[in-house]
């Protein structure tokens, strides 16, 4: 019965990139792919990846968030949100998605409920190891909180875009960055939270770990069944 019915799901192509991508190189990736979805030349696909050091620019990213002592690049990403972000030991997973049919538990046009399942998905990959992620009602993101002192620090953001029902862009999740590079923006425009990692959480877990559990929790949330990895 198992195997009958990974034969007739829907299968999605995972990718990992060996090196981080400068983020000009995965905006053109994207875009390449979410066209080929939307004519049906190209299969939905989920990309995992690290980029060099990078802030990028949401569309209600404000000047004043950025600071930027180390001159890192800066790139307007397009995508919804603030400033956030990217660097070697992040894990940053974007998602492409047809969203004008139902990917497993998302009715199809249902932008709110895709939000919520991504962040499901990293809920339940944090809880993997023994990390217990929470929502926010009133900020995005997946936030931890130090039981000892009742701080809230951001572990992972989300920035997604909306092309005619195609979605890209997608999650980022802290594994083992420098936090201080954070230091360089008001991460997603918020001054009075901070951000950590599951390294500063005390888990040393690799990146290969990391994708394996994100893969692992893709299926009951969207449906889909991911290839194996592929790098890239």
């Amino acid at each position: 019965m198992q195997v009958r019915r990974a034969m007739t799901e829907k299968t999605i192509l995972w990718n990992s990139s060996r090196v981080p991508v400068p983020y000009p190189d995965a905006i053109a990736g994207m875009e390449r792919q979410v066209a080929g979805i939307r004519d049906g030349s190209l299969p939905e696909r989920v990309w995992l990846l690290d980029h060099p050091p990078t802030y990028t620019a949401g569309t209600s990213a404000r000047p004043e968030d950025l600071f930027n002592p180390s001159g890192f690049p800066t790139h307007a990403a397009g995508r919804g949100g603030q400033w956030t972000y990217h660097g070697p030991g992040q894990r940053v997973a974007y998602v492409m998605l047809d969203l004008t049919r139902r990917q497993g538990t998302v009715p199809p046009r249902d932008l709110r409920a895709y939000v919520h399942a991504l962040e499901e998905w990293l809920i339940r990959t944090l809880r993997q190891f023994d990390v217990r992620g929470e929502r926010r009602a009133d900020r995005i993101g997946v936030w931890v909180v130090d039981p000892a002192s009742g701080r809230e620090s951001k572990i992972a953001a989300l920035g997604v875009r909306v092309t005619r029902w195609t979605c890209w862009h997608g999650v980022a999740l802290n594994v083992a960055p420098e936090l201080d590079h954070f230091d360089g923006i008001v991460p997603c425009g918020i001054r009075e939270h901070g951000v950590t990692s599951l390294r500063a959480l005390g888990r040393d877990v690799d990146m290969a770990t990391v994708d394996e559990a994100l893969r692992a929790n893709w299926h009951d949330l969207f449906g889909s069944v991911p290839t194996p990895i592929e790098a890239a």
